[in-house]
């Protein structure tokens, strides 16, 4: 089933977009990747984005976001993005809710990359998602981004991230910090008294 999400609707580039990631120990290495093909099916750009520490979602949600880049520097305008992460998909259309506070600040950079185009987003097999797949797995082996035509200029976090943060260590509205417990004090022993040595009594007492 296919999800369209018109943000801005411009006649234009159509691109169709397959993206994949994954984790090597969720968390642990993993990568991130993206095929852009025009509507002939030729290949515009690819790129497998090694990441050092990840979990699958994490790596999920930053190849639609890596993507969403590269179509704006490539001019597209309408989007035709599958993936195979039904997590993902159902979280950009809104379907499922996003509860944790790292992939929901990961999904407002994302929607405010998706403004300028027109996006159609649907799951696939896995098996029909193969040439990202094939990417994401290049660039955890060789633990190095790997690419053809890949994205010029990657903004940094700061430039692209969402305006409102979750701060972790917020609960129940107050910031909470690491316990750290001293030792209990030590009662202090009083040195034995030693006993008197008896006195022998002088022979002139």
């Amino acid at each position: 089933m296919t999800h369209k999400i018109s943000f801005c609707y411009n006649i234009g580039m159509q691109v169709k977009i397959n993206i994949d990631g994954g984790s090597r120990g969720n968390p642990g290495p993993g990568a991130s990747a993206y095929v852009i093909c025009d509507k002939s099916g030729k290949i515009l750009s690819q790129e497998g984005y090694f990441i050092p520490h990840c979990t699958n979602n994490q790596a999920e949600y930053t190849a639609l976001k890596l993507a969403l880049i590269k179509c704006a520097e490539l001019g597209a305008t309408e989007l035709f993005i599958e993936g195979d992460s039904l997590l993902l998909v159902k979280q950009f259309t809104g379907e499922y809710k996003i509860k944790n506070p790292d992939l929901q600040a990961r999904m407002q950079v994302i929607r405010r990359l998706a403004e300028k185009f027109t996006v159609h987003i649907k799951h696939v097999l896995r098996e029909f998602n193969k040439a990202p797949d094939a990417l994401a797995n290049k660039a955890m082996d060789e633990q190095q981004s790997v690419g053809f035509n890949p994205i010029k200029y990657l903004p940094t976090d700061d430039e692209i991230m969402a305006t409102a943060h979750t701060n972790p260590n917020v609960v129940n509205g107050v910031e909470v910090k690491p316990v750290v417990r001293q030792s209990a004090p030590k009662a202090i022993k009083k040195p034995a008294r030693k006993p008197a040595k008896p006195v022998q009594p002088s022979l002139f007492d």
